[in-house]
């Protein structure tokens, strides 16, 4: 393992090759962090990409070309080595190549890139799906990155709101048991786009926000002053904080996929938001943090 930094005038980040996460965010004028720290009393990672899924699998397993494949939640890849593949004055870019013991339990042919580029007080963070193989090659892929909330220590958690780029409500999907999707929603009514963050508002896990409702979450401080911006083309996303443990950070997550619903018992082609990618075909994405 190795750990790599990039800065400008504006900011800092610093990147961890295991699972290319993404491990600090700090100002350079006022040296605040924006990061959770991974203290495995709440939750032991920062910021990992989910790949080849995102989200919980019915009963464990998916099936594929009649086989059953055992898969953990979210994947493999933020649990692996990358590769550096290249760094300039504000870009790194690391690789994660398919193996002998990727594809024992997905069975393609792969190569993903995790980029990080500095602008300003923005950081682009970007995902490159290569199918490397002969055949169709189906996928999820998102972001997780753990945000500090409070910030600075300012306030309580329940002082701080959410604002979205969308007018009057937000409509979540409901985890249920097992992490996969339930049939119920909740709506949220937003004031000019802002949405309380309430102490039991992670109680049912994560918020699925689908169908393009917002491309834009910003958290929001105790005196109603946005102070980190995530945007996006991702047509769903998660918000999530660990339940009933009054967590100090808030994940806004990117997705282009998510957990399968309850009565799922499709093929890996078949999930919903799933991505699909012919042979020598690449899938490029990207979102950015401004603070």
């Amino acid at each position: 393992m190795a750990r790599y930094t990039l800065k400008n005038t504006q900011i800092s980040i610093e990147v961890d090759t295991l699972g290319a996460e993404l491990k600090s965010l700090k100002k350079i004028t006022t040296g605040t962090e924006y990061m959770w720290d991974a203290k495995p009393e709440y939750w032991k990672r920062t910021s990992p990409i989910l790949f080849p899924l995102v989200g919980s699998l019915n009963n464990g397993s998916y099936r594929y070309e009649g086989k059953e494949y055992p898969m953990s939640q979210h994947g493999f890849a933020r649990d692996m080595e990358f590769e550096l593949l290249r760094q300039t004055e504000d870009t790194l870019v690391f690789e994660l190549k398919s193996t002998d013991e990727t594809k024992a339990k997905y069975p393609f042919d792969f190569a993903l890139e995790l980029g990080y580029r500095l602008e300003e007080n923005h950081v682009i963070l970007s995902w490159k799906v290569t199918n490397c193989g002969e055949k169709e090659m189906h996928f999820s892929i998102g972001g997780h990155p753990a945000f500090l909330c409070p910030i600075n220590n300012r306030g309580v958690q329940t002082e701080y709101k959410l604002l979205f780029d969308a007018k009057d409500k937000i409509t979540s999907g409901i985890i249920g048991d097992g992490g996969t999707l339930s049939a119920r929603t909740k709506d949220f009514i937003l004031q000019d786009g802002m949405m309380d963050i309430t102490a039991d508002l992670f109680d049912e896990d994560a918020l699925i926000i689908e169908h393009d409702q917002a491309h834009s979450v910003a958290l929001c401080d105790s005196e109603g002053q946005p102070y980190l911006t995530v945007r996006f083309d991702a047509p769903l996303f998660g918000i999530w904080s660990p339940a009933k443990i009054n967590a100090p950070f808030i994940c806004i997550e990117p997705w282009y996929g998510r957990c399968d619903r309850e009565a799922f018992g499709g093929d890996l082609s078949e999930r919903e938001w799933g991505n699909t990618l012919a042979a020598g075909e690449v899938f490029a994405a990207e979102y950015t943090v401004t603070v």
